[in-house]
Parts: C-alpha cells; structure tokens; sequence
C-alpha cells in the first residue's frame, strides 16, 4: 500500500490480469443494489505516507501546513462517510510518532531522525476521533528501507546498529525474520505505539517475505542452517517464522490492550487451486507461495481480528475475478471479520476497461453487502477518495455511505454493551437549535467505562434505532450533550441517545424526549 505496491502491481497486473474485456454499463455479475443501508460497516481508507503519496504531499511543507492538509483529508473522508483511517505510521523502520525507538520518518522533512515539532500520530488520532473514525496504526513490520540510499539513513537506524539483522534484497534492505531477535524488536516497536497513543488498532498491509524478483534471492540460508531444525524446507521454515511474528504480535497487543485490534491485509490471492486444493479459482501470485504469509491460517487460529485482502481486480477478471475472491474469502474468515480492500487508485485506469466503468466499484460495494459474512471495505488510497475520479466520491457520500455506520462489533473482544444513558432531556436551544442533555450511565458489567454517545433524532416516524438513516451524530467523547442546529421552526422532533464503549458494543436505547421546535 505504497509506491511500490504500484510497481509491483504493474508486474502482477501483467502476470494476473491476462485478457479484460470491455465491460457492458453494468458489470458482468453485478448485483442488485442494497435498499437499506447497514448500520453496522467498516469504512476504511489507507493514508500512505511512503514516499509522499497521500500524506504529507511535500516535506517542505512546514508544521501548520502538514497538519491543516491533514485536517482537510480528513474532513473530505468525513463528509464521504468514512469511519476508519489506516494511518502507514512506520513505512521503512522509522516513525511518524514521537514515543518510540525509531528515528524520524524522512517523508516527514526530507531527513531521516529530523523532528517535525509536533507528533503526527496524536495529532491524527485526536482529530479522527473528532470526527467519528477509528484510526487503526499501518506498521510495515519487515521493510527497512524503501530504496537504496543507504548513506542517508540516520545514525539510530536500526539497519545502521544491527546490520546483521538484514539482508539486502531488490536493492532494499529487509529484515530477517527468521531471526529471533528480529521478531523480539518488531513487536517491541509496536507495543510503543499500543502502550502510548490511544489507537483503536494496529494494522499491516502485504509485505513479509519481499515479492519475487526475477534472478533475486534470499540469503538467509545461514539463519535456515541455525534455526531451521525440525523443518524438511527453507520454505516452510519461511512461512513459519512469519506466522511465530503474527502470533506474537496478537498475544502481546491483546494482553497489553484488549480494546486494541489487530488486522492484516494481504495480498488479494492467498492461493491458487492449482497450487493448493483449498485455494481459490484464480490463476496468478500468491501470498502463501510467494510472501510466505499464509494468512488463512491466522484467521483459522484467531490470531487476527480482522482480514483485509487487496481484491484490486474486477468483477469477472479471467485471472482473478473480484466476485470469485470475495467469495473464497468469506469462506475463510473462521468468525473474524473480513473487509475487503478495492482499488480506488485503478478507476478510470486505461489499460483496463473495466475500471473505466463508473459502475465498476459501487457493484462491488453491493457485492461485498450482499455477503453476509464481510463487513466493510478500505479503499487505497486517500488521494483516490479525495480526487473523485468517476466521481466515485459523490457515489458514496450521496448513495452507499449516506448515513453514518458504527462500526462492526466484535464479541470475541467485548460482548458486554454499556448501559444506557440517563436522564435525557431535550429542549430548544436559545439560539433556534435543540439541546439534548443527558447523564452517564451506570457502570456495565465489565466495569468498562462509556467511550461516546450515539444520537438519534426522529420526526413522526416508528422509533427504529436499528435504521441509520435515524443517526444525527455518532460521538467519539464522554461529553454529556449534543446541539442540533438542524431543526426548523415548529417541528416537533423525537430524540434517544445511546451509549457506546471503547470497542463500539451500544447500549439500550433511552426513553424517548420529544420536543417541539418554537
């Protein structure tokens, strides 16, 4: 979900998307559309910082202007309905935090281990939660960096104090995982994040073992020879010592925040049927084979709280059909949550017809709703969302993401919802608005304290809290008030507020105040 994710693409496209036909007005396969919109749906948009791509746009920017321009990011996702940020806060073992042991990211002022003077990842956390989005940390665990200027790394670079634990590989430097030491830091500089910023969870994207390069190879056959015990191939071993990293981030985040979720988005084809009987009927690289990342498994072992495979192809693609892979995939979630990544960068892309079709993602949108065991999408990347190509933006903000969604539950984490507000009130504002007030409730079982408040307004309609069209505002604070500056003069208005804890369970809903508009 960076630059090179667009390079290697380009090699994938041309190795998996073999022949695409003009496509009709409406896809091939394409659903009918969703008359009611889900209350519950994960809205997720990647914010690539590697190299520039979405966020900071420049390193010159100074300090007040990285921060406006990513207040007008998200203010742009916010009006298009999105509820979730993936924030790529650690692109190339550097930092775009201050509370950790990696320098400084370059793409934050040009100079790797130069500070910014101000923290990006408070800053963003704050600002998305004022805005009713999650923001979910995007950690590239195994990159050290992302091209080969290695004069121009800092003194404190990891690659710099322990070069032994690298190897050089398509001219970048990666890290070893199968050293143990290896996987001891990278959960380490994660669990600085976890323990000292308020993130609702912490993600990765594709890259493990690095993608496949012709006449490339891995030199870890000395890491193999010491560690590889047990083990009849380097390539299992491989695959094993991702897996050992996974189950120790999930084990380390999980105990050190049990609100915290953990989600991985791997590339779109785990496997082929050709190559593994439970794979899917595509015919191109896979994850399993290729990056030694065999995610199905973390999603059967309940490692993972989410999955979110990048299904950038279209709907009825001969190679690796958009349809085909949703469903392979929602029949590997074992329970865990699946959202599915679209490729909002490839709209109106020219070597593919299909993508030049307006209809071509809000079908798959339909798609993805009309499978009841997926629950959302994350679109790559921001700059796509807030370019409108097709006008793909106005399609969500004014159709399928027109009312807000919270989002989805997940019980295996918490299964106890707060109790509901009390004391509700509501009554007009001295400046022609509504005031609604109330007071927090009463501890839940768990004793876990109200994170936000949800606030539903009705006209003469049946009080349905279950319709999102009825959500006025969804509040990521423990403010005990909302003011409705929306309602015109003598209208009568019906309100009820609920109550939400830190992992989005909601409470019962309150009585019912109605209140007249003078």
């Amino acid at each position: 979900m960076h630059i090179s994710r667009h390079i290697l693409l380009l090699i994938f496209t041309l190795f998996i998307i073999t022949s695409v036909n003009a496509q009709p007005a409406e896809p091939a396969n394409a659903p009918a559309a969703v008359k009611t919109q889900p209350k519950r749906e994960f809205r997720g948009v990647w914010i690539a910082t590697v190299v520039n791509i979405d966020w900071p746009t420049s390193t010159k920017l100074t300090m007040e202007k990285q921060k406006q321009q990513l207040l007008d990011i998200l203010n742009s996702h916010q009006e298009t309905g999105i509820n979730a940020i993936m924030l790529q806060v650690r692109p190339a073992a550097d930092a775009l935090y201050a509370k950790g042991r990696e320098p400084w990211s370059k793409y934050l002022t040009g100079r790797q281990g130069q500070n910014p003077g101000y923290d990006p990842l408070e800053f963003a956390i704050t600002e998305a939660h004022k805005r009713g989005m999650e923001l979910h940390a995007w950690f590239n665990p195994y990159r050290a960096t992302f091209d080969g200027n290695f004069a121009a790394l800092s003194p404190q670079h990891i690659t710099r104090i322990k070069p032994e634990w690298f190897f050089t590989y398509g001219g970048i430097k990666t890290f070893n995982p199968g050293l143990p030491e290896v996987r001891d830091y990278i959960v380490q500089v994660i669990l600085d994040v976890v323990d000292n910023y308020d993130i609702d969870g912490v993600h990765m994207d594709d890259y493990f073992y690095p993608y496949p390069i012709a006449g490339q190879k891995i030199n870890d056959e000395d890491t193999y020879a010491k560690y590889g015990q047990g083990f009849d191939n380097i390539k299992d071993w491989r695959r094993h010592n991702v897996d050992l990293l996974i189950k120790m981030i999930a084990d380390s985040v999980h105990a050190h925040d049990p609100n915290i979720k953990f989600g991985i988005s791997p590339f779109g084809i785990w496997a082929n049927k050709a190559q593994n009987e439970v794979g899917s009927e595509t015919n191109g690289g896979s994850s399993y084979y290729e990056n030694y990342a065999d995610s199905r498994k973390w999603m059967q072992e309940g490692w993972i709280d989410y999955i979110n495979p990048q299904l950038y192809w279209p709907i009825g693609n001969r190679a690796a059909a958009f349809d085909k892979l949703l469903s392979w995939w929602s029949d590997n979630t074992y329970g865990r949550h699946l959202y599915i990544g679209q490729a909002a960068y490839r709209i109106n892309e020219r070597k593919t017809l299909a993508f030049k079709n307006p209809a071509q993602l809000p079908s798959q949108i339909t798609l993805i709703r009309n499978n009841p065991r997926a629950q959302g999408s994350v679109y790559f990347s921001s700059s796509s969302l807030t370019n409108n190509p097709l006008g793909i933006t106005d399609s969500l903000r004014d159709n399928y993401y027109r009312y807000p969604a919270l989002p989805p539950v997940m019980l295996w984490r918490d299964s106890i919802a707060p109790n509901p507000p009390q004391n509700v009130t509501a009554r007009p504002g001295l400046k022609g608005g509504v005031a609604v007030r109330w007071q927090a409730p009463a501890l839940a079982k768990d004793e876990e304290p109200v994170y936000g408040y949800v606030i539903y307004r009705f006209d003469n309609e049946k009080i349905n809290i279950d319709d999102p069209k009825n959500i006025l505002k969804i509040e990521y604070n423990t403010n005990p008030g909302y003011d409705d500056n929306t309602v015109q003069k003598g209208k009568t208005y019906f309100y009820v507020v609920t109550a939400l804890d830190r992992m989005k369970n909601e409470s019962d809903r309150s009585p019912t105040i109605a209140v007249t508009v003078p």
